[in-house]
């Protein structure tokens, strides 16, 4: 699997590329190692970058976070990545049955984690934090990969693909807000001692 090719062709033809993926053998261990990691590493660097070198800039004072505390950010952020993967897989395996669509967890992994390439390819703005806002593009691609993806992958009904697309990033999203206080409340002492540069 080339990773910029696969990058390109679910961007930029989905409807062709899902067909592909889903009768792909990929090793779960390979589809981590070999796409998820290497994206969401490179959206991570591009966010230290952002946080702790360029900095934000508000009412003329630009503010940067400690390289420990960007680092530990961007590490944290990997990880949460690796795992966001995994529990949207097991979100789309639980509710299949619930929608008429077919259970594997082998198909539902792929589903989720091709389904956030666009948010890891707009995390790269992160090098900008003025263009980070930006990131809810991706967020929306994302949500209409996976919408696809549930329909060719899971075998979704197709009366059934937008409510079983739509139950899936609630839950999802609900469960990131969940991350992300718990990431912020390892990282906000870290954050607030951060002065200006």
């Amino acid at each position: 699997m080339n990773i910029v090719d696969r990058v390109k062709r679910i961007l930029m033809s989905p409807t062709t590329e899902w067909p592909v993926i889903a009768a792909e053998t990929t090793p779960t261990q390979t589809l981590i190692t070999g796409y998820v990691l290497p994206l969401a590493g490179v959206a991570a660097i591009a966010g230290f970058i952002g946080r702790s070198i360029v900095g934000t800039t508000l009412f003329g004072t630009t503010y940067r976070a400690s390289v420990a505390n960007g680092l530990g950010f961007a590490v944290w952020a990997v990880i949460m990545a690796v795992v966001g993967v995994f529990l949207c897989a097991y979100i789309i395996n639980a509710f299949a049955p619930t929608f008429g669509a077919t259970t594997s967890d082998t198909q539902a992994l792929k589903v989720a984690a091709y389904s956030f390439t666009p948010v890891w390819v707009v995390g790269v703005l992160q090098i900008l934090p003025v263009l980070a806002l930006l990131a809810i593009f991706g967020a929306l691609y994302a949500a209409y990969l996976m919408y696809l993806g549930l329909g060719i992958l899971m075998k979704t009904p197709e009366d059934k693909t937008i409510g079983y697309t739509a139950v899936v990033i609630i839950v999802v999203i609900v469960v990131w807000f969940v991350l992300a206080a718990i990431g912020g409340m390892m990282f906000a002492a870290a954050a607030v001692t951060s002065g200006p540069y």
